[in-house]
């Protein structure tokens, strides 16, 4: 009786070594929208600023509840603390055009850098970063206003992602 049990045992322990080993195909996900993610990556993007606009991108308009084949675009918009992004899509999912407006984002160093060189004195008190996308051209127009106080002195500028005053 004990051999028995042990053998039943045995079988059923080795059953489990040799168990089938399926591979499946390595799938590659991709936003039909990576035009749009290559216009406005940049390395020095905030990382919440980066997930909204993956979220932009990944968007499938045909699987929304507003989803009706009447209608030529949607207007979609999406929300962090931090921002905002107003995005336009056709009637296929084809990402037409944004807006962005994010407050108080950490500034790109050449922009940074550009306020502290021309502007040495001064303390940069809040910023917003905006981005206009559009399709046609397949880039992104991105510019920061950043508010500036020296004491009793106020002031606005407008820099490019680059640091060039605008």
């Amino acid at each position: 009786m004990k051999k028995s049990i042990l053998v039943i045992l045995l079988l059923a322990m080795s059953s489990l070594v040799f168990s089938q080993v399926i591979e499946l195909k390595e799938v590659e996900i991709t936003a039909v929208n990576y035009k749009y993610l290559s216009a406005v990556d940049s390395d020095e993007t905030p990382i919440s600023v980066k997930e909204l606009e993956k979220k932009v991108a990944m968007y499938d308009i045909k699987s929304s509840e507003f989803y009706n084949d009447e209608y030529s675009t949607y207007n979609i918009s999406f929300y962090i603390p931090d921002g905002k992004i107003l995005a336009a899509y056709d009637k296929n999912g084809k990402l037409i055009r944004t807006i962005e407006k994010f407050k108080n984002v950490k500034l790109p160093k050449a922009v940074s850098s550009a306020i502290a060189e021309r502007f040495p004195n001064w303390s940069m008190v809040s910023d917003v970063y905006q981005v206009v996308f559009h399709k046609s051209n397949d880039t992104a127009k991105k510019q920061y206003k950043v508010r500036l106080e020296n004491g009793d002195k106020k002031m606005k500028v407008k820099l490019d992602e680059k640091g060039n005053f605008q």
